[in-house]
């Protein structure tokens, strides 16, 4: 009763304080808490109520004192396709992990030596506000997509890790873009007059082009209906398809979409020496021609899949409905 009364007093003296009062008595908070953390490295700038915006996600990012750029441990997260809390739920602001969450798969480990240059220790700073947070270095975020992107390539990616490797894939083309327009502001001079969102904006406008690019084409129904027909389960229990999944699609869809498509396709986007391709092949589509074929047989696939009761007298109505094509090249690619 003790603790609640003093509690309600305390609220109702607060109540009478005037707003200057009130902002005086919360700038010597923060400059306790500065002091508290007088050990830490300290915020300079802020991107405050302007956030680096990644894809539609906002990112907060800070110049400490000592001139490093770090981006916090949050939003290096939510940049990653990871969820915002690190494993385990330890809190973001709180807990400091030797290890970075994204970097905590063992089948990464053999590549992290060779793709990061520098620590990967988190680094607890203060902010301009004079709150006490957990944040990496911006320049390990491309290094943490070449480690999934290698990862990808030498065929040693979890399938739960398939939908970080596509946002890595993403991020590298679009920072890339964004830093040599950057270079091009810093030698012209452009960067003088420029908006301070201007770089924001371009890398934003860059990510959602990706994202679109890497727009799921193929309807979940496409894939539940097959699994229907030949007798398995869906969703597997990891997520990931079976191999001959693939051989399904190219004979259901690109072989008979248009003459010549799938031998082209194979030229464009060819596996490597693990079998895996660098992109998938819908992307080589053109959105004007392509895609809305692509669609459009999905559609009338989709319809024989309902209307079939096994794998067998579906493959005879596609014979009959949407037979394969030749081999003269008519649809446009990209």
């Amino acid at each position: 009763m003790a603790n609640q009364s003093k509690a309600v007093g305390g609220k109702a003296r607060a109540e009478k304080l005037s707003p200057e009062r009130r902002k005086e008595i919360a700038r010597k908070a923060a400059e306790s808490r500065w002091e508290k953390a007088s050990g830490l490295p300290k915020a300079l700038f802020g991107s405050g109520e302007t956030p680096l915006m990644v894809g539609g996600i906002p990112v907060d990012c800070y110049v400490l004192d000592d001139g490093r750029r770090v981006l916090t441990q949050e939003s290096f997260l939510v940049a990653m396709g990871r969820a915002a809390k690190a494993k385990g739920g330890h809190g973001v602001r709180t807990s400091v992990d030797k290890t970075p969450p994204f970097l905590a798969a063992s089948n990464l480990k053999p590549l992290i030596e060779k793709e990061i240059s520098g620590s990967t220790d988190p680094i607890e700073f203060v902010t301009t506000k004079g709150v006490r947070i957990l944040g990496f270095p911006a320049e390990l975020l491309p290094q943490i997509c070449r480690i999934y992107l290698a990862a990808r390539d030498e065929g040693i990616l979890h399938p739960r890790q398939r939908h970080i490797a596509e946002r890595a894939d993403i991020l590298v083309r679009a920072l890339a873009s964004v830093g040599i327009a950057a270079l091009v502001d810093e030698a012209t001079g452009y960067q003088e007059v420029r908006d301070r969102q201007a770089l924001s904006a371009l890398l934003d406008q860059y990510i959602n082009q990706e994202l679109a690019a890497w727009a799921k084409r193929f309807p979940d129904e496409f894939y539940r209906q097959m699994f229907r027909l030949r007798g398995w389960q869906y969703p597997t229990a990891s997520g990931a398809r079976p191999g001959i999944v693939g051989r399904y699609t190219t004979d259901i869809v690109y072989d008979r979409l248009a003459p010549g498509i799938v031998n082209e396709l194979e030229k464009l986007n060819p596996k490597n020496d693990r079998g895996n391709r660098r992109a998938k092949h819908h992307q080589f589509l053109t959105d004007e021609v392509g895609h809305p074929a692509l669609a459009q047989h999905l559609h009338a696939v989709i319809t024989l899949m309902r209307a079939s009761s096994s794998w067998e007298q579906f493959k005879h109505l596609l014979d009959l409905s949407l037979p394969r094509k030749g081999d003269s090249l008519q649809l446009e690619l990209t």
